[in-house]
């Protein structure tokens, strides 16, 4: 997944997006919700973690014009307020989640994942798909009863492709999913990323459509 952080806290941010690096998702963090407009313009998020209190304005206005625009990326608040109409006022404007600080990073993790899960349609972690068994709580990756092994950037092109079964994505979209402002894809990234997935998980995991993109295999 590709997840923006808005968060002007520089320790809690830092760790979020450390955090988050290492359970192998790519992370784009901003501080003001000025950067945080011009960035989901530019780019398309599986998710956004959003802290209510900022410098130039607050949380909740920018999830409203969000939902108000139609753009249904999922959405964790995560603040300091834990009053519980504060909560519900956080729900009603559209958040998927609400976390509230102090919070154990582990736990963040934990709801990241079912969020994803709820989105891609299918809330159980443990999936099925021929061979394979894969538990996407715990990124673990059975194949024919052996583990396998998988780098952070198999993961996200993998997931994406679970996320979206059948569906025909593109080598932008899936680049998408490994870009991060501080590392550069290569032109050949994922024609190398996906030759490694067949090799590993099988050559019909993923299937490509020549000149137009790739998608998940049939089991």
């Amino acid at each position: 997944m590709r997840i923006l952080l808005i968060e002007d806290d520089n320790v809690l941010g830092a760790a979020v997006r450390d955090q988050i690096a290492a359970d192998g998702q790519s992370v784009d963090w901003v501080m003001r919700l000025d950067m945080a407009g011009d960035a989901v313009k530019s780019t398309s998020y599986d998710l956004i973690l959003l802290d209510l209190m900022l410098p130039d304005g607050r949380g909740i206005s920018f999830l409203k014009g969000l939902r108000t625009r139609g753009d249904v990326t999922p959405v964790i608040i995560l603040t300091a307020l834990d009053q519980v109409s504060d909560r519900i006022e956080g729900l009603n404007a559209g958040a998927d989640d609400y976390l509230v600080k102090p919070f154990d990073l582990a736990e963040l993790s934990a709801r990241i994942g079912s969020v994803a899960r709820r989105y891609s349609g299918n809330p159980n972690p443990i999936l099925t798909h021929g061979p394979l068994e894969i538990d996407l709580a715990a990124r673990s990756l059975y194949r024919d009863g052996k583990p396998v092994q998988l780098t952070s950037r198999e993961w996200a092109l993998f997931e994406a492709f679970l996320a979206r079964p059948g569906q025909l994505l593109s080598k932008a979209q899936l680049e998408e999913k490994l870009y991060t402002f501080d590392a550069e894809v290569e032109s050949n990234t994922i024609e190398v990323h996906v030759s490694r997935l067949r090799k590993k998980l099988g050559s019909t995991v993923i299937e490509t459509e020549r000149g137009m993109g790739y998608r998940l295999g049939r089991p």
